[in-house]
Protein backbone atom coordinates (compact mmCIF):
# COMPACT_ATOMS: atom_id res chain seq x y z
CA UNK A 1 0.00 0.00 0.00
CA UNK A 2 1.35 3.43 -0.89
CA UNK A 3 0.16 7.01 -1.11
CA UNK A 4 -0.21 8.56 -4.56
CA UNK A 5 0.46 12.21 -5.35
CA UNK A 6 -3.25 13.10 -5.05
CA UNK A 7 -3.52 11.60 -1.58
CA UNK A 8 -5.22 8.38 -2.59
CA UNK A 9 -3.95 5.10 -1.24
CA UNK A 10 -3.46 2.26 -3.69
CA UNK A 11 -3.89 -1.19 -2.20
CA UNK A 12 -2.05 -4.02 -3.91
CA UNK A 13 -3.97 -7.20 -4.80
CA UNK A 14 -7.27 -5.50 -3.95
CA UNK A 15 -10.58 -6.69 -5.36
CA UNK A 16 -13.98 -5.15 -4.74
CA UNK A 17 -16.76 -7.74 -4.78
CA UNK A 18 -20.46 -6.96 -4.88
CA UNK A 19 -23.08 -9.60 -4.13
CA UNK A 20 -26.10 -8.24 -5.99
CA UNK A 21 -29.50 -7.93 -4.40
CA UNK A 22 -30.99 -10.12 -7.13
CA UNK A 23 -28.57 -12.88 -6.15
CA UNK A 24 -28.96 -12.91 -2.38
CA UNK A 25 -32.66 -12.00 -2.12
CA UNK A 26 -35.88 -12.65 -3.96
CA UNK A 27 -36.38 -9.15 -5.34
CA UNK A 28 -40.06 -9.84 -6.08
CA UNK A 29 -40.87 -10.83 -2.49
CA UNK A 30 -40.28 -8.17 0.21
CA UNK A 31 -37.89 -9.01 3.04
CA UNK A 32 -36.88 -12.39 1.59
CA UNK A 33 -33.22 -13.47 1.73
CA UNK A 34 -31.82 -16.52 -0.04
CA UNK A 35 -30.03 -17.94 3.00
CA UNK A 36 -28.88 -21.05 1.14
CA UNK A 37 -27.27 -18.90 -1.55
CA UNK A 38 -25.60 -16.69 1.04
CA UNK A 39 -24.18 -19.74 2.76
CA UNK A 40 -22.76 -21.15 -0.47
CA UNK A 41 -21.26 -17.83 -1.53
CA UNK A 42 -19.63 -17.44 1.88
CA UNK A 43 -18.08 -20.89 1.51
CA UNK A 44 -16.69 -19.99 -1.92
CA UNK A 45 -15.23 -16.72 -0.62
CA UNK A 46 -13.63 -18.52 2.33
CA UNK A 47 -12.09 -21.14 0.05
CA UNK A 48 -10.64 -18.48 -2.28
CA UNK A 49 -9.21 -16.45 0.60
CA UNK A 50 -7.58 -19.58 2.00
CA UNK A 51 -5.96 -20.35 -1.36
CA UNK A 52 -4.76 -16.77 -1.83
CA UNK A 53 -3.77 -15.40 1.58
CA UNK A 54 -2.32 -12.26 -0.06
CA UNK A 55 -5.73 -11.31 -1.44
CA UNK A 56 -7.19 -8.01 -0.26
CA UNK A 57 -10.96 -7.90 -0.47
CA UNK A 58 -13.71 -5.38 0.18
CA UNK A 59 -17.15 -6.91 -0.01
CA UNK A 60 -20.37 -5.05 -0.74
CA UNK A 61 -23.93 -6.20 -1.16
CA UNK A 62 -27.15 -4.81 -2.57
CA UNK A 63 -30.44 -4.39 -0.73
CA UNK A 64 -32.63 -6.46 -3.01
CA UNK A 65 -36.11 -7.12 -1.64
CA UNK A 66 -35.23 -5.43 1.65
CA UNK A 67 -34.30 -1.78 1.12
CA UNK A 68 -35.60 -1.20 -2.40
CA UNK A 69 -39.29 -1.65 -1.60
CA UNK A 70 -39.63 1.07 1.10
CA UNK A 71 -37.15 3.23 -0.82
CA UNK A 72 -39.46 3.15 -3.81
CA UNK A 73 -42.51 3.81 -1.63
CA UNK A 74 -41.02 6.93 -0.02
CA UNK A 75 -38.83 8.12 -2.91
CA UNK A 76 -35.90 8.30 -0.52
CA UNK A 77 -33.19 8.50 -3.17
CA UNK A 78 -34.68 11.74 -4.51
CA UNK A 79 -34.43 13.52 -1.17
CA UNK A 80 -35.70 13.51 2.42
CA UNK A 81 -37.40 16.63 3.72
CA UNK A 82 -40.76 16.04 5.41
CA UNK A 83 -41.52 14.16 8.61
CA UNK A 84 -42.98 11.32 6.54
CA UNK A 85 -39.84 11.29 4.38
CA UNK A 86 -37.67 10.88 7.47
CA UNK A 87 -39.83 8.04 8.75
CA UNK A 88 -39.27 6.38 5.38
CA UNK A 89 -35.53 7.06 5.72
CA UNK A 90 -35.54 5.12 8.98
CA UNK A 91 -37.55 2.27 7.47
CA UNK A 92 -35.10 1.91 4.56
CA UNK A 93 -32.22 1.92 7.06
CA UNK A 94 -33.88 -0.84 9.11
CA UNK A 95 -34.30 -3.01 6.03
CA UNK A 96 -30.70 -2.45 4.89
CA UNK A 97 -29.35 -3.37 8.31
CA UNK A 98 -31.56 -6.46 8.49
CA UNK A 99 -30.14 -7.86 5.25
CA UNK A 100 -26.60 -6.91 6.28
CA UNK A 101 -27.05 -9.02 9.40
CA UNK A 102 -27.92 -12.07 7.29
CA UNK A 103 -24.86 -11.46 5.12
CA UNK A 104 -22.53 -10.99 8.07
CA UNK A 105 -23.86 -14.11 9.79
CA UNK A 106 -23.24 -16.21 6.66
CA UNK A 107 -19.68 -14.87 6.27
CA UNK A 108 -18.89 -15.25 9.96
CA UNK A 109 -20.12 -18.84 9.91
CA UNK A 110 -17.21 -19.57 7.53
CA UNK A 111 -14.76 -17.91 9.94
CA UNK A 112 -14.07 -15.06 7.55
CA UNK A 113 -12.59 -12.00 9.35
CA UNK A 114 -15.35 -9.62 8.27
CA UNK A 115 -16.10 -6.20 9.73
CA UNK A 116 -19.20 -4.23 8.75
CA UNK A 117 -18.74 -0.55 7.93
CA UNK A 118 -22.17 1.09 8.17
CA UNK A 119 -22.37 3.75 5.42
CA UNK A 120 -25.04 5.85 7.18
CA UNK A 121 -22.63 6.46 10.07
CA UNK A 122 -19.48 7.14 8.05
CA UNK A 123 -20.44 8.57 4.64
CA UNK A 124 -21.86 12.00 3.91
CA UNK A 125 -23.19 13.06 0.52
CA UNK A 126 -23.97 16.15 -1.51
CA UNK A 127 -26.66 15.96 -4.18
CA UNK A 128 -26.49 12.17 -4.26
CA UNK A 129 -22.70 11.85 -4.50
CA UNK A 130 -20.17 10.97 -1.82
CA UNK A 131 -18.96 14.18 -0.19
CA UNK A 132 -16.77 12.75 2.56
CA UNK A 133 -15.77 9.27 3.69
CA UNK A 134 -12.88 8.75 6.07
CA UNK A 135 -11.25 5.60 4.69
CA UNK A 136 -8.60 5.31 7.40
CA UNK A 137 -10.53 2.55 9.23
CA UNK A 138 -11.01 0.56 6.02
CA UNK A 139 -7.33 0.92 5.11
CA UNK A 140 -6.31 -0.29 8.58
CA UNK A 141 -8.71 -3.21 8.33
CA UNK A 142 -7.16 -4.27 5.01
CA UNK A 143 -3.66 -3.96 6.46
CA UNK A 144 -4.72 -6.22 9.32
CA UNK A 145 -6.00 -8.88 6.92
CA UNK A 146 -9.65 -8.17 7.63
CA UNK A 147 -12.49 -7.98 5.09
CA UNK A 148 -14.50 -4.73 5.21
CA UNK A 149 -18.17 -5.13 4.29
CA UNK A 150 -20.29 -2.23 3.00
CA UNK A 151 -23.77 -2.07 1.53
CA UNK A 152 -26.28 0.21 -0.12
CA UNK A 153 -27.68 2.47 2.57
CA UNK A 154 -29.46 5.69 3.47
CA UNK A 155 -27.08 8.65 3.70
CA UNK A 156 -27.36 12.17 5.12
CA UNK A 157 -27.01 14.62 2.25
CA UNK A 158 -26.01 18.29 2.43
CA UNK A 159 -28.34 19.26 -0.43
CA UNK A 160 -31.13 16.67 -0.34
CA UNK A 161 -31.47 16.18 3.40
CA UNK A 162 -31.13 12.46 2.92
CA UNK A 163 -30.72 10.04 0.04
CA UNK A 164 -29.65 6.50 -0.82
CA UNK A 165 -26.25 5.50 -2.13
CA UNK A 166 -26.05 2.13 -3.85
CA UNK A 167 -23.15 -0.26 -3.43
CA UNK A 168 -21.91 0.93 -6.84
CA UNK A 169 -22.02 4.53 -5.61
CA UNK A 170 -19.85 3.54 -2.66
CA UNK A 171 -17.59 1.47 -4.91
CA UNK A 172 -17.19 4.54 -7.13
CA UNK A 173 -15.49 6.35 -4.27
CA UNK A 174 -13.44 3.31 -3.25
CA UNK A 175 -12.29 2.70 -6.83
CA UNK A 176 -10.88 6.21 -7.15
CA UNK A 177 -9.30 6.30 -3.69
CA UNK A 178 -7.94 2.76 -3.33
CA UNK A 179 -7.41 1.88 -7.01
CA UNK A 180 -8.19 -1.86 -6.97
CA UNK A 181 -7.09 -4.29 -9.65
CA UNK A 182 -10.56 -5.74 -10.19
CA UNK A 183 -14.20 -4.99 -9.46
CA UNK A 184 -16.43 -8.07 -9.43
CA UNK A 185 -20.19 -7.64 -9.78
CA UNK A 186 -21.88 -10.96 -8.99
CA UNK A 187 -25.57 -11.02 -9.81
CA UNK A 188 -28.23 -13.39 -11.02
CA UNK A 189 -27.64 -12.88 -14.74
CA UNK A 190 -24.75 -14.56 -16.58
CA UNK A 191 -23.46 -11.14 -17.63
CA UNK A 192 -24.58 -8.28 -19.84
CA UNK A 193 -27.10 -9.38 -22.46
CA UNK A 194 -27.25 -7.67 -25.85
CA UNK A 195 -30.89 -8.73 -26.26
CA UNK A 196 -32.49 -8.34 -22.83
CA UNK A 197 -35.05 -9.68 -21.92
CA UNK A 198 -34.66 -12.53 -24.47
CA UNK A 199 -31.21 -13.20 -23.00
CA UNK A 200 -29.80 -15.30 -25.80
CA UNK A 201 -26.80 -13.18 -26.80
CA UNK A 202 -24.29 -12.61 -24.01
CA UNK A 203 -21.74 -9.83 -24.38
CA UNK A 204 -18.26 -11.20 -23.72
CA UNK A 205 -16.40 -7.89 -23.65
CA UNK A 206 -17.36 -4.22 -23.38
CA UNK A 207 -15.00 -1.38 -24.23
CA UNK A 208 -15.49 2.26 -25.16
CA UNK A 209 -15.29 1.33 -28.84
CA UNK A 210 -18.19 -1.16 -28.84
CA UNK A 211 -20.44 0.26 -26.13
CA UNK A 212 -22.62 2.43 -28.39
CA UNK A 213 -23.68 -0.59 -30.42
CA UNK A 214 -24.22 -2.87 -27.43
CA UNK A 215 -26.15 -0.39 -25.28
CA UNK A 216 -29.17 -0.38 -27.60
CA UNK A 217 -30.19 -3.86 -26.39
CA UNK A 218 -29.64 -3.28 -22.66
CA UNK A 219 -32.36 -2.06 -20.34
CA UNK A 220 -32.83 -1.55 -16.60
CA UNK A 221 -33.81 -4.12 -14.00
CA UNK A 222 -37.18 -5.86 -14.40
CA UNK A 223 -37.72 -5.86 -10.62
CA UNK A 224 -38.08 -2.91 -8.24
CA UNK A 225 -34.68 -1.19 -8.18
CA UNK A 226 -34.41 2.47 -7.23
CA UNK A 227 -30.66 2.72 -7.84
CA UNK A 228 -30.59 1.82 -11.52
CA UNK A 229 -30.42 -1.30 -13.64
CA UNK A 230 -27.77 -3.00 -15.73
CA UNK A 231 -27.18 -0.13 -18.12
CA UNK A 232 -26.26 2.19 -15.25
CA UNK A 233 -23.86 -0.41 -13.87
CA UNK A 234 -22.10 -0.76 -17.22
CA UNK A 235 -21.81 2.99 -17.77
CA UNK A 236 -20.37 3.44 -14.30
CA UNK A 237 -17.96 0.56 -14.88
CA UNK A 238 -16.73 2.17 -18.11
CA UNK A 239 -15.91 5.33 -16.18
CA UNK A 240 -13.97 3.28 -13.62
CA UNK A 241 -11.78 1.54 -16.18
CA UNK A 242 -11.05 4.89 -17.83
CA UNK A 243 -10.01 6.47 -14.55
CA UNK A 244 -7.97 3.64 -13.01
CA UNK A 245 -5.12 2.21 -15.08
CA UNK A 246 -5.27 -1.56 -15.53
CA UNK A 247 -8.64 -2.00 -13.83
CA UNK A 248 -11.06 -4.62 -15.12
CA UNK A 249 -14.70 -5.10 -14.15
CA UNK A 250 -16.47 -8.43 -14.42
CA UNK A 251 -20.26 -8.74 -14.49
CA UNK A 252 -21.15 -12.38 -13.94
CA UNK A 253 -23.55 -14.80 -12.31
CA UNK A 254 -23.01 -16.00 -8.77
CA UNK A 255 -25.88 -18.44 -9.22
CA UNK A 256 -23.63 -21.13 -10.72
CA UNK A 257 -21.90 -23.08 -7.91
CA UNK A 258 -18.13 -22.48 -7.60
CA UNK A 259 -18.14 -19.63 -10.14
CA UNK A 260 -17.58 -16.91 -7.54
CA UNK A 261 -14.63 -18.77 -6.06
CA UNK A 262 -13.04 -19.21 -9.49
CA UNK A 263 -13.46 -15.52 -10.33
CA UNK A 264 -11.91 -14.43 -7.03
CA UNK A 265 -8.90 -16.56 -7.92
CA UNK A 266 -8.49 -14.81 -11.27
CA UNK A 267 -10.80 -16.58 -13.72
CA UNK A 268 -12.73 -14.62 -16.35
CA UNK A 269 -16.50 -15.05 -16.45
CA UNK A 270 -19.57 -13.29 -17.75
CA UNK A 271 -18.89 -9.90 -19.29
CA UNK A 272 -15.49 -8.24 -19.00
CA UNK A 273 -15.35 -4.42 -19.05
CA UNK A 274 -11.95 -2.88 -19.68
CA UNK A 275 -9.98 -0.35 -21.73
Amino acid sequence: MFMTVDGTSQVENLQLLKLGGSLITDKKLPHTAHLDVLSRLAQEIASAVKQRPDMKLILGHGSGSFGHVPAHQYGTRNGVRTKEDWLGFVEVWREAVALNRFVMDALSAENLPVVAFSPVASVTASNGCVLHWDLFPIRKALQAGLIPVVHGDVIFDAQLGGTILSTEDLFDHLVHKLKPQRVLLAGLEAGVWQDFPDCKNLTQEITLSNWDNISMGIFGSSATDVTGGMINKVEQSLKWVQDVHGLEVLVFSGKEPEMLGKVLLGAKAGTRIFI
